[in-house]
């Protein structure tokens, strides 16, 4: 079994800042790609930023500047920083991870339960 779960969510104010955090744990072999999507109410789900296992990251244009995602690879974590929120950054922020269960099995993409973020005054 391979849960990711995230915290960090929350209200803020425009121009503020919010950190999530997203940690797999479970039974597996290794974790690849891991990254952050979210979905405003009434849109899409938008890719965010994904990071790959040695750290190669990328941004979506509207986050770029603002937002840097990282990972801890012994914690089996990933961050997303989040500064100067605007309040079209309102959504639920899902994290993702491409796990591989076992040596030479298959990868499978594991989500997270998903977080709020706010931004209002």
């Amino acid at each position: 079994q391979v849960q990711l779960v995230e915290s960090g969510g929350g209200l803020v104010q425009p121009g503020g800042s919010l950190r999530l955090s997203c940690a797999a744990s479970g039974s597996f072999f290794s974790i690849y790609a891991m990254g952050w999507y979210r979905q405003a109410p009434g849109k899409q789900r938008e890719l965010v930023a994904p990071i790959t296992s040695p750290g190669t990251t990328n941004y979506a244009d509207s986050v770029k500047g603002r937002f840097s995602i990282s990972r801890d690879n012994a914690k089996n974590t990933v961050y997303l920083q989040m500064t100067s929120l605007k309040p079209e950054d309102t959504a639920v922020y899902y994290c993702y991870a491409e796990i591989q269960r076992a040596t030479a099995g298959p990868h499978f993409q594991y989500w997270g339960q998903g977080t709020l973020v706010t931004v209002s005054e």
